[in-house]
């Protein structure tokens, strides 16, 4: 009894009422999500409608729901650290409970919330903008999703099995190594991120291809919208950098766990070689999560001001200027660790020089709007919301590649607002943006306006309460990743002013989230499939899109080809009769089953247990092996009476 207290003691994190309080929330979810699925017999349609599915819509709206599920337990952790650091001196919090909720607010935030969330509106929107059927490989898409899903489940069990990572998100050697970090929760982030970065490099392959091999007749390169453009870039970026995350996180997973020493200085190893291969993956990694979302504003600025818009190729070339530029600015997230003059110089220029491609796109956007019959959607909202906001993140991001400066605002409160200015006025009302623009065509109705102004409205400037005055603060002294702070120094008001703002953040995505179950029921129904009046392809199918997306495959002749084709009467022509039978490809429930077995296998890592990583590993190798001899040929035929019916209970046949 003694051995099986001490191991259950040493597997379940204790001795913290918010601890207790999320095992309890977790085991009446789990309870709840289990008595629902059983009593209304459930089971069935869960397997065969979403968890065997290869259809890029619905694996489209699994990531953009788990992504607003990690973007409540980010902010969670968020708020946490804002009620710690409300007053002077505070016990709220330990040292060490804070270093955990720092670093799973990170880590969530960029892995496992914005980058699912951007995945999640490719999925909805790439292949319908390109007029094509689907992903070049569905069955791909699908291991995908779910290898990101399960690792962002074995990353969030932690808080309650073992305990949390707490080297901060990006998890320095030697802080993260087995001598200064010797449990369990840094095992769960260098193996969760690995299974996690295999689905996101292979969304990167199977984009890339999608967008070269699979575009309509007629869309050459210089013909495609701007959010297919700026995936286009993306999945470039993300097959050259995340290799690079993957081989850090393998080397520390080493040293951990089987006694290696690539970043223990005394035995020939080196803590910023750690440094290096981070940053050479993690500053293309702010551009993984932040083009895609200009090629989102681009698309709603452009349909709610009803204008094409302005400078498409200068739009097209920055976005490549910035993807290659990305890989060479790196080293100014160390700048304070103490390089040559020469090596500083060069990274300050090329930051510096970033900012250029930046600004174009910007001032495309504001010529885009010039003239124009502005539509002040809650969409449109975001995206005009993101020009100052994010212009503020960029302004003082030049600041911060000037070396000297860098020693004066690198490790305070000044940084901190700099990249939230960045990554929440980019990213954040990017993906916002996204889901109100993109939102019928998941769910075939509208979102509710009033109560997504009253959304955005109460987010976005509790945002700029939050964080314009950690740029004061900063500069009055208060360093980063300081749990508590003595009183005298004059930091309380503006700290009880960033807390206030964090927790407005939190009321208003509260609203959105209202909001969103508001719609389901009374939100108005798109029965055109063209709520918008819009300028790409998406727009001419039905919402919800049908299974094989569209009835004929159509003929681009332009940039922005759907407002084209109504222009010249010919819209119609992609449902119009006789139709033909389509093939698409089958489900199937070997991806679910082979992330459950990198689940299996990454827990059995997490704590050393080889008993279940062996089987669990097998258990991989299996199912990719039975993938394999399946045929290459595996899908069905949606006869074409069946696209007839689809097509005219869609009201689109007379």
């Amino acid at each position: 009894m003694e051995n099986i207290k001490s191991f259950l003691g040493s597997f379940f994190v204790t001795g913290d009422p918010m601890i207790y309080g999320a095992d309890a929330s977790i085991a009446l979810a789990t309870i709840g999500i289990v008595f629902y699925l059983t009593y209304f017999k459930k089971w069935k349609w869960l397997w065969d409608e979403w968890l065997t599915t290869v259809d890029h819509k619905k694996i489209g709206i699994m990531y953009i729901i788990a992504a607003i599920l990690m973007l409540f337990r980010g902010g969670v952790d968020a708020l946490l650290m804002r009620a710690q650091l409300i007053i002077p001196n505070n016990t709220f919090l330990t040292s060490q409970h804070y270093n955990e909720i720092f670093t799973t607010h990170g880590t969530i935030m960029i892995f496992f919330m914005a980058m699912p969330f951007i995945f999640g509106l490719m999925n909805i929107a790439i292949p319908l903008q390109i007029g094509a059927r689907d992903v070049a490989f569905p069955f791909l898409n699908a291991v995908s999703f779910w290898l990101f899903f399960l690792a962002a489940m074995l990353f969030n069990i932690s808080f309650v099995i073992g305990g949390s990572p707490d080297a901060g998100w990006t998890s320095y050697a030697p802080l993260a190594g087995l001598k200064l970090d010797p449990g369990v929760g840094e095992n769960y982030y260098l193996v969760a991120l690995q299974i996690s970065g295999i689905g996101t490099l292979a969304t990167g392959v199977n984009f890339l291809v999608t967008i070269f091999k699979m575009r309509a007749p007629g869309m050459t390169l210089f013909k495609m919208p701007m959010f297919t453009w700026s995936t286009l870039v993306t999945s470039i970026i993300i097959i050259f950098a995340f290799p690079v995350l993957t081989i850090a996180l393998a080397l520390m997973s080493i040293d951990r766990l089987f006694g290696a020493h690539f970043f223990t200085i005394e035995a020939g190893g080196s803590p910023m070689m750690w440094a290096n291969l981070f940053w050479i993956w993690g500053h293309p990694e702010v551009y993984i999560v932040l083009i895609p979302v200009l090629g989102i504003f681009s698309e709603v600025i452009s349909t709610f001001a009803h204008k094409t818009l302005f400078g498409y190729k200068a739009m097209v070339w920055s976005m490549i200027a910035i993807s290659v530029l990305s890989f060479t600015t790196w080293l100014h997230h160390f700048f304070t660790m103490g390089n040559t003059a020469w090596v500083n110089s060069f990274f300050s220029v090329s930051t510096m020089i970033i900012a250029i491609p930046t600004g174009v796109k910007i001032f495309n956007w504001l010529f885009t709007l010039n003239k124009g019959r502005i539509e002040f959607t809650t969409a449109m909202l975001w995206a005009l919301a993101f020009i100052p906001n994010f212009t503020i993140g960029g302004i003082t991001g030049v600041m911060l590649s000037l070396a000297p400066a860098d020693y004066q605002y690198h490790n305070s409160y000044f940084l901190i607002a700099h990249f939230h200015n960045v990554l929440i006025a980019g990213t954040v009302f990017g993906v916002f943006a996204g889901l109100h623009y993109w939102w019928p065509k998941m769910f075939g109705h509208v979102l509710n306006e009033r109560l997504g102004k009253w959304a955005f409205w109460v987010f976005m400037i509790s945002y700029n309460i939050c964080f314009l005055p950690m740029y004061f603060i900063g500069l009055m002294g208060m360093t980063r990743r300081m749990y508590t702070f003595p009183s005298g120094l004059g930091w309380e008001p503006l700290n009880l002013v960033i807390t206030l703002g964090a927790f407005g953040m939190g009321v208003g995505f509260l609203i959105m989230v209202w909001m969103i179950v508001y719609s389901a029921k009374y939100g108005k129904r798109d029965t055109t499939g063209d709520p918008w009046n819009g300028r790409t392809l998406e727009w001419a199918t039905s919402s919800p899109a049908p299974e094989y997306n569209f009835a004929h495959i159509p003929q681009v002749e332009t940039v922005d080809a759907f407002a084209h084709m109504k222009e010249k009467g010919t819209a119609g022509n992609i449902y119009k009769a006789p139709f033909q039978a389509i093939h698409m490809p089958n489900d199937t429930g070997i991806p679910f089953i082979l992330s459950v077995f990198f689940f299996i296998a990454g827990f059995g890592l997490v704590f050393e247990w080889y008993w279940m990583a062996i089987p669990g590993t097998i258990g991989i190798i299996v199912s990719m092996i039975v993938r394999s001899f399946k045929d290459h040929e595996d899908h069905h035929h949606i006869p074409a009476e069946e696209v007839e019916q689809t097509e005219r209970a869609a009201g689109r046949l007379s």
